[in-house]
C-alpha cells in the first residue's frame, strides 16, 4: 500500500532518539539533552501577550491568505532592512512559510525533476538530502572541511555534475559545525550561481544567534543575488519561537511564485494571531535578543572550557546553537554518543548523522541551562574512565 517514493525516506534520527530517551526517562533515568537545537527559553513576553490578545478576538480564527497578511510580509521586509541592509518587495519577494523546514522540503518538489542534481554540504542539515531524494533528484555532496573553515570548494565540482545541477544549498552560521562566513564568500557564491545558472538556496536559520560581536550577513545583500538566490529564514532560533512554525523564503521572485503555487495546494496558511505576534516580534523591541545571546555565549564558554578539560578539542563558534567537537581517538561518532548516553546520561548528536564528513565528530547544543550543562560535564568527568575504547 505504500508509495515507492516513501522508500527514499527514513524516520528522522531525532524522532527515533526522542523515543529512546522517553523510554529511558519512563524508567526514572535523568537524561541531560544537548542534542537537538530547540531553544529552551521563551520569546519575549510582549510577543506572547500579542498572541494571547489576538487569540481572544472572535474574528481571528478563520482561514488566512496563503501568502500571509501584508503586515507579516512587511515585518519580514523591515527586519531584513534593519538587520541585513537588504531591501525586499513585500508583495513579490517574500513568502511566509510554516517554518523554514516545510519550505525547504517543498521547494525541491516544486523545482526538482528526476535526474536533476542538488549540491548539498556534507555535513549538512538532513532535510536537504531527504527532500532531494523524495523529489527524484540526485544529491551531490560537497565536503565541508575544517581547513577550509567548513565552506565548500565550488571550483572542484565535476563538469558533468555542474551540467545537471539545479540547486546549491548553503547554511551559515552553519548547522552542525557552527562555522561562520563573511560577505566575501557570498560574493563568490553569487558569481558561481549566475555563471552556472544554479539557484543558490541559503538557509539563514541561525543568523541572529551570534556572539563576540559577530554579525552574520545575508546572501541577499550581495549585488545581483536576487537573480540567482533565495534565502530561508525563521523565527525559530532568532526569536525563540520554534514551535510557532514561522518562517519565510525571500529573494528571487520567480522561485517564490513557483513555491506559492505549490503551497496553495498543500496548506491553508498560518493562524492569524500567530502572524500578528510574529510581526510584532520582528518590528518591536529587539534588545532582548542581545541579552538572550549573552546567555548562549556564557553556556558556550562553559562547555568549551569543560570539554577542553576532558582532553577534547571543540570549536569555539561565533554563532549558531552548536559546538562541533572531535571524538576521542579510537571512537566512531555513533559509538561515542551511545557511551555518553548510557554511561553519563548525556545525549549529544553523532556527526555522521549529518553526512559522511561528520564522522569523528559530535554536535553539542547549547540549548540547556548552565546548571544542566555543568551537570553534564560533571557526569562526563565522573564517567571518563569508562570511555577507554576497551571498556565497551
Amino acid at each position: 500500500m505504500t508509495a515507492r517514493r516513501m522508500e527514499t525516506l527514513v524516520t528522522q534520527f531525532f524522532a527515533s532518539l526522542n523515543d529512546r530517551i522517553l523510554a529511558m526517562q519512563s524508567r526514572g533515568e535523568e537524561i541531560i539533552r544537548l542534542d537537538i537545537g530547540s531553544p529552551d527559553m521563551p520569546p519575549a513576553q510582549f510577543i506572547i501577550d500579542t498572541l494571547y490578545r489576538a487569540a481572544c478576538e472572535p474574528d481571528r480564527h478563520g482561514y488566512q491568505p496563503h501568502a500571509g497578511n501584508l503586515s507579516l510580509r512587511q515585518a519580514w521586509a523591515e527586519m531584513y532592512a534593519r538587520e541585513y541592509s537588504v531591501t525586499l518587495d513585500s508583495n513579490r519577494e517574500i513568502l511566509p512559510l510554516l517554518g523554514s523546514k516545510e519550505g525547504i522540503f517543498h521547494l525541491h518538489q516544486a523545482l526538482i525533476d528526476p535526474g536533476d542534481v542538488v549540491l548539498i554540504p556534507d555535513p549538512g542539515y538532513l532535510t536537504y538530502t531527504q527532500a532531494t531524494r523524495f523529489a527524484g533528484g540526485d544529491p551531490h555532496y560537497l565536503p565541508l572541511l575544517p581547513e577550509q573553515n567548513y565552506t565548500p570548494d565550488l571550483s572542484n565540482i565535476p563538469v558533468d555534475v555542474l551540467s545537471k545541477a539545479k540547486l546549491l544549498w548553503l547554511n551559515y552560521p552553519n548547522n552542525p559545525t557552527g562555522a561562520s562566513i563573511s560577505k566575501d564568500f557570498f560574493e563568490q557564491v553569487v558569481e558561481f550561481g549566475l555563471r552556472h545558472r544554479i539557484l543558490v538556496c541559503h538557509d539563514a536559520a541561525y543568523s541572529q544567534v551570534v556572539f563576540d560581536g559577530y554579525r552574520a550577513p545575508s546572501i541577499l545583500a550581495i549585488r545581483e543575488a536576487k537573480e540567482t538566490a533565495v534565502e530561508f529564514n525563521t523565527l525559530s532560533k532568532s526569536h525563540n519561537m520554534a514551535g510557532w512554525r514561522v518562517g519565510a523564503i525571500l529573494g528571487n521572485e520567480t522561485v517564490i511564485k513557483t513555491l506559492y503555487r505549490l503551497k496553495t495546494n498543500v496548506d491553508s496558511g498560518h493562524f492569524l494571531p500567530v502572524m500578528e505576534a510574529a510581526a510584532i516580534a520582528m518590528t518591536q523591541d529587539q534588545t532582548w535578543i542581545e541579552r538572550r545571546n549573552q546567555i548562549y555565549e556564557q553556556r558556550r564558554d562553559i562547555l568549551v572550557e569543560g570539554l577542553h578539560e576532558l582532553g577534547l578539542k571543540p570549536n569555539n563558534p561565533k554563532a549558531s546553537l552548536y559546538i562541533w567537537c572531535p571524538v576521542p581517538g579510537g571512537w566512531t561518532s555513533m559509538a561515542f554518543c551511545e557511551a555518553l548516553l548510557e554511561k553519563a546520561r548525556v545525549s549529544v548528536t553523532p556527526g555522521v548523522v549529518f553526512g559522511a564528513q561528520g564522522e569523528g565528530y559530535v554536535r553539542i547544543a547549547i540549548t540547556s541551562s548552565q546548571e544542566q550543562i555543568k551537570q553534564a560535564l560533571e557526569n562526563m568527568k565522573n564517567s571518563w574512565k569508562n570511555f577507554e575504547r576497551n571498556s565497551l
